[in-house]
């Protein structure tokens, strides 16, 4: 039995006992630095539409507005569409003895805009009517190289 208590003393005086807590060994930690990412200021883009009221379809002046917002806000989401992806422009010009005689050009947009919003949308004077749209290139370009 003594033997057993003289190598359990012997034992124990080769260890050392914990005297630090877990909070301090967590305030001895380097602080780690991270690398924050910020998003890019915003960078919006506006195109604005334009449609006469009179010419639209309608058998009431509130069916030809209606029909006159939603012309301008299709042509103001074609506009954004040029802006953004570009236009595709044909022209021919035929000269005959050094006269012009026929200069035409074509221009096309295609594409897709993703999160453009409404500004504002207003009638021009008496017979236009407006409509204002605004895209962040920034958000547009993230969604295409997701």
């Amino acid at each position: 039995m003594r033997l057993l208590l003289i190598m359990w003393v012997v034992m124990l005086a080769g260890c050392e006992t914990v005297r630090i807590t877990a909070a301090e060994m967590v305030d001895k930690l380097p602080t780690p630095s991270f690398v924050k990412h910020s998003a890019p200021a915003p960078a919006w883009v506006q195109a604005t539409g334009y449609a006469p009221i009179s010419l639209q379809p309608g058998d009431t002046r509130q069916q030809k507005v209606i029909m006159a917002m939603r012309a301008s806000k299709l042509r103001a989401y074609q506009e954004l569409v040029g802006v953004v992806h570009g236009q595709y422009i044909f022209g021919t010009t035929t000269v005959q003895d050094m006269v012009v005689q026929k200069d035409s050009f074509k221009a096309a947009v295609a594409g897709f805009v993703r999160g453009a919003r409404v500004v504002k949308s207003y009638p021009v004077q008496d017979d236009t009517y407006a409509t204002i749209l605004e895209v962040d290139m920034n958000q547009l370009q993230r969604a295409w190289i997701e």
